[in-house]
């Protein structure tokens, strides 16, 4: 802190910060390399809510890559990929990946792509994303990373909100026992879109090649091999860095805006501050570039903090067992895995006893982090005891960039309870609202608030539409940022989130939360993952309805389970509860980054059409669940 936030520990550090915001953001941005100095570190009259170091200039990719090869570490991976999909593992130095991000960047370049101007980024998991990311950083462009793989309707909605000058993709993706062609997909969105780029970057993966359009379509490889390297250019702090898409309520997809100058700061403290990581470090977050969780976390945090990044393309089972991750963390000596609470249950589902552990040496492994939503209680302890390490589950959002609350390796507090999210990092006082904006008590559930001004790294606003951003954040309780998940802060000032807001339910009057009845769900030896929803009754209002998904090697009658659970709800909960009905599924609908589709668990138990998002992992999980409920 670094050295001076790490040595007052989490109370000193969080004490510090609320003594003196501007100052400790200051100092953290001590970390970075600047090419012009703020004005002044926050400016409250600029934006929905103020911005972070106005008149600074700086370089975010000569952050990532440029500067730890001038201090003589051009020799150190950068970025590790394993591919279970390819069998194949290249590790990328940081003179290597410096190298092919200039290239790519002059190949841009040539393109006509300049600062301010759009990349729509449509990859599968391969070094190149993270390459196409950091070439845009590096010309002052604005990335727009969307899953590999999305239907064309969704990404023609992108490429028509954000107007990309340039697209880069890829002939195909891989999924086990499948290749995607990517091609025919883009070319549907482009017939789709009202907005035409002039030219897109296509890598030729060799499993599958892609037909390219004349004068329109260009192969990658090809282009960053003729291109001449391209310098780093100066960007100020406050412009967009890039656009990531999340659904919106309306037809027009979210676009979330990422500054570059807070953004970097944010994220290099939070290397060492949250995870204990620093250069030379191997990092695994088991995520995908095209979630919040792999621009923060698979590309810029590690790399800002001259750590090594393990890029996966594979699945945490059936690639080809529920080994896969202990394989790939033992192999690259990993420190910190940061995978989704659905990765972790899946393995747990599949190998309950944890046979597949063994033999797998992870003496270097130090820490499990989750997130992406909360971590049931059973499943963390069963991390815990399985891998005899502390486990971490932390609470973010694609609007903050990087986590609220956590566990704190570099500042000696950590891990928190198990079901809990931690304590709030420096930078954000967490309350939780009544309906009218009042502070609740601790131990009362309620809306997860954050005290405005957010700190460096969250959203500033959304693409185009600052109006929208301040409806669906700020306008509800002023002075707060409406996280939009409801939880409850204990005595000891540890999160816990239970869900989003529209998950608490209203029984008989009775406020109750989805998530405290799916953790008791969830402790039946037979569950290996759950979700409760409100179902709408006539004479309750709501009544809470479970579906479950039972451990591999379970051959039990449902029925049986179901009462089981219902018993167990009842002594935990109580009879307010009012839980009388669980239904057994093989698999829960959930979108391709593991989150649960509880809202269309719901509107079909409601007689509703679900209404699939575009990020459904399976489609057929929730035809199953339709006939269950039936």
């Amino acid at each position: 802190m670094e050295g001076k936030a790490q040595d007052l520990g989490y109370p000193g550090a969080y004490a510090a910060w609320r003594a003196d915001p501007q100052g400790w953001w200051e100092e953290a941005a001590g970390g970075i390399d600047w090419l012009r100095r703020w004005d002044r570190v926050f400016d409250p009259a600029r934006g929905a809510f103020g911005q972070w170091f106005p008149g600074a200039e700086l370089n975010v990719c000569a952050n990532c890559l440029d500067r730890h090869v001038a201090a003589g570490r051009g020799d150190q991976a950068a970025l590790i990929w394993d591919s279970a999909m390819t069998d194949q593992i290249e590790a990328l130095t940081y003179a290597r990946m410096l190298d092919r991000t200039a290239k790519l960047a002059g190949a841009l370049a040539a393109l006509g792509v300049g600062r301010g101007d759009r990349v729509v980024i449509y990859m599968p998991m391969v070094p190149e994303a993270a390459i196409a990311m950091l070439a845009c950083a590096r010309l002052g462009a604005i990335h727009s990373v969307v899953f590999g793989g999305f239907a064309a309707p969704e990404l023609a909605s992108r490429i028509a909100d954000a107007r990309p000058m340039v697209i880069v993709s890829a002939s195909c993706g891989l999924e086990p026992g499948r290749v995607i062609a990517y091609k025919p997909l883009l070319d549907a969105a482009l017939a789709l879109s009202p907005h035409q780029p002039e030219s897109c970057l296509i890598l030729q993966r060799p499993m599958l090649r892609a037909a390219l359009r004349p004068g329109r379509d260009h192969d990658l490889l090809e282009a960053e091999a003729a291109a001449p390297p391209h310098p780093a250019v100066a960007v100020a702090a406050t412009d967009p860095l890039y656009i990531l898409y999340t659904s919106g309520t309306t037809g027009r997809p979210k676009g979330v805006v990422r500054d570059g100058g807070g953004h970097a700061v944010a994220l290099h403290r939070s290397m060492r501050m949250i995870y204990g990581l620093g250069p030379g470090d191997v990092f695994w977050t088991a995520s995908d570039v095209g979630w919040v969780v792999g621009h923060s976390y698979i590309v810029y945090a590690p790399l800002l903090a001259g750590c090594t990044s393990v890029m996966y393309e594979g699945k945490p089972v059936g690639t080809p067992d529920a080994g896969a991750f202990w394989r790939v963390a033992a192999r690259h000596g990993v420190r910190v895995l940061f995978p989704a609470p659905t990765a972790m249950r899946a393995i747990r589902q599949q190998d309950p006893e944890g046979r597949l552990r063994a033999g797998h040496d992870l003496s270097r492994l130090e820490a499990l982090f989750l997130a992406g939503e909360r971590c049931d209680p059973p499943t963390a302890i069963w991390a815990a005891r399985l891998l005899d390490r502390p486990v971490v589950d932390h609470w973010w959002q694609t609007e903050t960039g990087w986590p609220i609350t956590a566990g704190f390796r570099g500042l000696g507090l950590f891990p928190p309870k198990p079901g809990s999210g931690g304590r709030p990092s420096p930078g954000y006082e967490v309350q939780a609202l009544d309906d009218h904006g009042v502070i609740l008590p601790p131990g009362r559930s309620g809306h997860l608030a954050v005290r405005l001004p957010l700190p460096p790294g969250c959203a500033p606003t959304l693409w185009e539409d600052e109006a929208g951003f301040r409806r669906a954040y700020l306008e509800d309780f002023p002075g707060w940022y409406r996280t939009g998940d409801a939880g409850l802060i204990d005595a000891d000032g540890d999160v816990s989130v239970m869900g989003r807001t529209d998950d608490i339910i209203n029984v008989a009057g009775h406020r109750l939360s989805t998530g405290a009845i799916e953790e008791v769900l969830a402790s039946h030896p037979d569950i290996a993952e759950c979700a409760v929803v409100g179902a709408r009754d006539p004479i309750k209002g709501q009544i809470p309805l479970g579906v479950f998904v039972v451990k591999s090697g379970v051959d039990r009658a449902a029925a049986a389970i179901a009462a089981e659970l219902v018993a167990l709800v009842r002594e935990r909960i109580g009879p307010v509860a009012a839980f009388k009905d669980a239904r057994q599924v093989a698999k829960l609908p959930k979108t391709r980054s593991g989150k649960i589709l509880r809202a269309c668990i719901r509107r079909i138990a409601d007689g509703e059409p679900p209404a699939a998002p575009p990020t459904i992992d399976d489609p057929l999980a929730l035809e199953e669940v339709a006939r269950a409920l039936s």
